[in-house]
This record gives C-alpha cells, structure tokens and sequence, in this order.
C-alpha cells in the first residue's frame, strides 16, 4: 500500500493530539476516507448529515477544552458546514474543519460538486487556506491547529483537493515547533487606571462573557468579587462562572435576564467587563445602556473595544493575568457605600416570575427545571437547543460551574442541541449528559438519534413539546398584535414511535411525577434515551425587554 497525502493528514492530526473525528464521506474525501481504515488512534464518527457533525465536533470543544474535527467531502458537503461553523464563530469555539475539493486541475471549470467553499465560509472562519500540494499538508495542519486556539479562538477550515489526497509521497509528519502566539500584555498605563477607577467605585459590577469560560480565569473572578464585595452579572455563555447561590451573583443580564442583573448593569458607576462583547441581547438600545458608568474593558480581541459601547479604559490582554493585579490592588475600597449597593441590589429579584399557567395543565417550566435540578449530578453537562426552553434552562437550572451549560449564544443556531449533546458525551463519556431541546429545533436534527443508537452514546434527550415555535409565537402575540403567522407544530410527529424506529428508547412524561421517575431512570442506565415532556402552548419566558428598549424595561407578563 502507497503512503498519500491522505495518509500523511491522518498521522499528523494525531501529532495534534486528535483522537476523534465527526464526519460524512462523499467522492472528494475518499482517499481520507481509505485511509482511515489502516490508521490506528482515530475514532471517527459517522453522523447523518454535515451539520450534526459540525455540531457534534462543537460540542466535543466546548466539553474537552480542545479543538473539534469536522470532515465533509466537497460542494454540498463542505456547504452543510457553513451554519455550524458560523455557530463556533459567533460563540469563540476552537474547531478544525476539513473538506474535500475537486482535483486542482478541474477547480474553476464548475465541476461536479465543486463549490468556492473558502470565500463562503470567509465570515465564519479565522483562517481558512487551500492544500496545494502534498508536501504542505503538515504545515498546514499544524496552522490550522494553532490558528484555531490562539488568541480569541475560533474554528478555522482547510480545503484539499482529491488530486493531493492520492498523491503519494515520501514526506512524514514531523515534530514541528509549537509556537504559541504570545499574549497580548495590557499597557501599564491602563493596567493603573483601572485599579484606580475600581478602588474608587462604590457601585461597582462585573460583567462577565463567555470569554472568561474559554480563558479559564472563573476562579480569578470569584476572587475579585469577593475581595473587593463587587456583584457579579453573567451572560448566557458564561453561566457558571459564579455559582448560583453565591451571595454576589446577581444573576444573567439582558432580554430575558435577572431584574437584579439589570439593574446592576444600569445603574453602576463602574463597570467591568471580562471577555464580554455587548451583545444586543444584553444591552437593549446600546445608546441607553449603563449610562452614567465608566467602563473598564478586559479582551483578547482587541477589535471588541468600542465596537458596540464606550470603553474607558481597554485592557487588551489575557484575562486572568489582568484579574490578578486588579485583584491585588484594591486598596481603599469604600466598603460602606459598597454595602449599601448591595442592599439596593437585593430590593430587585433574581429570581424570574412564575410562569402563568391555567390550572388543567400539566406542568410549570419551575417544576420541570427544578426536576432536571434534582436529577442532575454536579459533574453532569446540560446542553440546549434554542427557543423558550433554553431561556427556562438559563434561568432555572442551578449553574455550579463554567463549561457545564453548553448552548448556541450569539448564532442562536436551533438544531444544535441533540449533536452537539452528542459530541460532547463522547469527549466527556463519564459525565451525565442531558440534552434540552424543543419540539421545533429537535426536528431539524432528530436523525442524530440513530447516531446515538449506532454508537450507544448515553446521552438523554429531554424533548419540551409545545407544539409550536414557541419563542416566535411569543413574540407574536406581546409585539405583533397576537397575529400568529406559520408557528403552528399541531401536528407533530409520535416522538417516541420516532425515537424506538431509530433505535432508541423513548417515554411519554405527562405529569411531575412521571418526568421524575423516568429522569431518575435515564440519568442512571447510561443508554441513549428519548423523554417526551407536553406542555402548556401558551407559556412565555419572563421577563423579557421590548426590542428597541434599554435593558432596565422589563415585562413580567402579558399584562405589564
């Protein structure tokens, strides 16, 4: 048997530390494919379509804390990956996707399954180059790797024409020098301004992103809290940085946020943000946000500052050297007015108001989630789709620990929960994982079931079934009139008749007590398993800010 460029790529994504690969085969990818069958160390993980691999190897990332690895053959193969990786652009996950291409000489001709898969994944991707030749596929590989992790990470693509997968050659990975782009070290100037602006604050807040999750700097950030008595906000994507009950959390920030938290965020006299981007969702009209606050901003990406708020003070370097200095230098803190912050805090809730539901139904969002709360492990990973379920599960579920609550946050990608459950159970197979997803996004992805069946990945697949599009129809009936336009799930399909005829085990949970034994039940066997939860259609997730409104406006209800 030859040795090719395909077999060379294999040996040296494992010099990268690659055990796993989440993929589909196609004509383009064939040679890798070959070679996949005489190479030892690599599991790859054959979904049903392009998009749950992407997601899956997203997952994987966001569960391990390394690159994912997504193949897919060319044209619309390599185009199935464009909505996943544009979900790891926007959320800053490390993944390495690699596509088949045509053979270079037919690039340009409109050849069968050819596509310019480079400029169309160009937004979503932070480097993305073409495998010319054999002998750059190490290079290449190891580029790939370290673009993907350096800095801000993000997922970044290489594009290898079949011609340069069959090539055979004599070249062999090597042990290539890893160097690490160093850290962007904030200028002492700022460093100064910013102990001094915090040391006098006596409303002070952190705000704190998904940035800090990836930076590992959620220790260093309890740590300031506590030492300088500094509340604590934190978005979607970095719940679990502060845990739950701690007394300085004032819970998530924005549309669907804690009274406290924006009221925090509204109403400080400094605010510091750590690896977080002023997101609309947190902000509201960005115009009126934080108005009388002096800004310090922490980042990796320097890009980030003033792109959407004012920053006073820019911090442009890593997170947890920066909390370090803050941390060490907070003398002079005006203890006393920080106290009476805190009390000001505690008059606004943290805690979301009761869902309304007519007394016939079956079940409250505060008793599901307070099921999945009693069900859980503290070692378990809680992944979402998108819609009214996730924002339940953002509010109700006790966060404990960073990395624990994985979801699309700024892609807001639904179909993303039942692959990227997947991905992240097979990097983490000893950790319960449950997958929350809707009626609505679980059927864009509900073939990964098989998957699951195929490979016996335990994961537990929570299925919240309003028979609707239930954020859409939400916001039709509080800002369009209850004009209810297509939202309509009446008529889906027997999810457990759909579960059992792709190999997995489903049950129907009506009622509290029977989601509390049958959870009880798939967190502890280990098997891949479906439960099918009905509940009221007319639910909506409060509060939430009207569009085009700051964050401190807030509806607790239909009638607010």
């Amino acid at each position: 048997m030859s040795y090719t460029g395909a077999n060379l790529l294999l040996e040296c994504l494992k010099r990268e530390g690659v055990d796993t690969l989440f993929g589909y085969p196609g004509g383009a990818v064939l040679p890798i494919y070959d070679a996949l069958l005489n190479t030892e160390g690599l599991r790859h993980i054959l979904v049903r379509h392009e998009q749950g691999a992407v997601h899956a190897a997203d997952g994987w990332a966001r569960a391990r804390g390394r690159p994912g690895v997504v193949l897919a053959t060319s044209g619309p193969g390599a185009t199935n990956l464009l909505t996943g990786l544009a979900t790891a652009h926007a959320d800053s996950i490390p993944l390495v996707a690699i596509t088949g291409q045509v053979p270079l000489q037919l690039m340009g001709t409109d050849a069968f399954q050819e596509a310019d898969v480079l400029g169309a994944a160009l937004p979503f991707t932070k480097y993305s180059s073409l495998v010319r030749s054999v002998d750059e596929v190490p290079s290449k590989v190891h580029e790939a790797f370290r673009r993907a992790t350096a800095g801000r990470p993000g997922p970044v693509l290489l594009d290898i024409p079949k011609n340069v997968s069959n090539s055979p050659t004599d070249v062999r990975p090597s042990l290539l020098a890893n160097v690490r782009d160093p850290k962007p070290q904030a200028r002492a100037g700022e460093v100064e301004a910013a102990c001094e602006m915090l040391s006098r604050a006596a409303r002070p807040v952190l705000y704190v992103g998904g940035g800090a999750v990836r930076s590992g700097c959620a220790k260093l950030v309890r740590g300031l809290s506590s030492m300088g008595k500094i509340p604590v906000a934190t978005t979607l994507m970095a719940l679990g940085v502060m845990p739950y009950d701690d007394r300085m959390f004032v819970g998530m920030p924005g549309m669907h946020g804690t009274r406290r938290a924006n009221h925090a965020l509204g109403n400080c006299d400094v605010l510091v943000a750590i690896g977080a981007r002023f997101d609309d969702r947190v902000t509201g009209d960005a115009r009126r946000f934080s108005p009388g606050s002096k800004r310090i901003v922490l980042d990796m990406d320097a890009s980030e500052f003033g792109k959407v708020c004012r920053a006073d003070v820019r911090l442009h370097g890593d997170a947890s050297a920066i909390l370090e200095i803050l941390t060490d230098n907070l003398a002079g803190r005006r203890q006393h007015e920080r106290e009476t912050w805190q009390a000001e805090l505690l008059q606004h809730s943290s805690v979301p108001p009761v869902c309304g539901v007519p007394p016939g139904a079956s079940m409250k969002p505060e008793q599901l989630f307070g099921m999945i709360n009693d069900a859980l492990p503290n070692a378990a990973l809680v992944v979402t789709d998108v819609g009214q379920h996730q924002m339940w599960a953002a509010q109700l579920l006790r966060h404990r620990r960073p990395g624990a609550f994985i979801t699309s946050g700024g892609m807001g990608t639904m179909g993303y929960g039942l692959p990227a459950a997947l991905g992240a159970k097979l990097a983490c197979p000893d950790a319960p994982v449950l997958a929350v997803v809707g009626d609505g996004g679980f059927q864009m992805t509900a073939h990964e079931l098989s998957t699951l069946a195929r490979y016996d990945v335990g994961v537990v697949v929570l299925v919240i079934d309003n028979q609707c599009l239930g954020m859409v129809r939400q916001w039709q009936q509080l800002f369009h009139g209850r004009r209810y336009s297509e939202v309509d799930f009446s008529d889906n399909p027997d999810f457990v008749a759909m579960a059992a005829a792709m190999g997995v085990h489903g049950v129907v949970a009506g009622d509290v007590d029977a989601l509390s034994t049958e959870l009880g039940r798939a967190v502890n066997a280990g098997r891949p398993c479906l439960i099918h939860v009905p509940i009221y259609r007319e639910l909506n997730v409060f509060p939430i800010v009207p569009p085009g409104q700051p964050a401190t406006t807030m509806l607790d209800s239909e009638e607010t």
